[in-house]
């Protein structure tokens, strides 16, 4: 990091604020430029002085952090914006993310997790409490699994899009599975009811999942 890091704080609490702001300042990398005590002054100030990174809670008096974000972001792109806040519940954490925020660390962490996090985003990176990780990762593997439109499909008319999508020829199909070509016919009409298509070429593509 060869430049120095230009940070905003926006915290409500003014004990902590001045708490993050020294454990900033006291790394050389980075200086904190701003604070801000509400979402409301931050939106009007942020973005003339368009730090690198603002450090953001979520719940403040009047706008949430998150709103805050989810205004600012369009008119800040290339500000990386950090949550650091005390929930971690599923629903907020995909509510800042989907805001545009791209780090998200709850209060407990320690002055060096913090510092880390600020250098990660700063780099790129989307700097996550553990814990927090987890529980993206739990949301994701409870997701149901996207069904295929191609699982209508029998196993015939599935053999045939699949010699469909190899490039064959009708009669190739009717020779390889030992049908008559009205036959293949009938299986790609079909084929294409099914998965509301009308060309061979966008019924592969549901195939391919495309």
């Amino acid at each position: 990091m060869s430049q120095t890091v230009r940070l905003s704080i926006l915290e409500d609490d003014s004990a902590l604020r001045r708490a993050l702001s020294e454990w900033i300042a006291s790394d050389p990398r980075f200086r904190v430029v701003s604070e801000h005590a509400n979402a409301e002054d931050a939106i009007s100030s942020l973005p003339s002085i368009r730090p690198d990174v603002v450090v953001s809670d979520i719940n403040l008096p009047g706008q949430s952090g998150i709103d805050c974000v989810r205004h600012l972001k369009p008119l800040m792109p290339g500000t990386q914006f950090m949550m650091l806040t005390v929930y971690d519940d599923s629903e907020r954490i995909f509510q800042a993310l989907a805001a545009g925020a791209t780090g998200y660390l709850v209060k407990r962490a320690s002055r060096q997790e913090l510092l880390t996090a600020i250098a990660d985003i700063h780099r790129g990176e989307s700097p996550m409490s553990s814990g927090i990780a987890r529980k993206i990762v739990q949301s994701f593997q409870r997701v149901e699994p996207i069904v295929s439109p191609t699982n209508k499909l029998t196993p015939r008319e599935r053999q045939v899009l699949e010699l469909l999508a190899r490039g064959f020829l009708y009669k190739e199909i009717a020779a390889q599975l030992q049908l008559s070509i009205p036959t293949v016919n009938c299986y790609i009409r079909s084929i294409y009811e099914k998965l509301q298509v009308h060309s061979r070429s966008q019924a592969v593509a549901k195939l391919l999942g495309v």
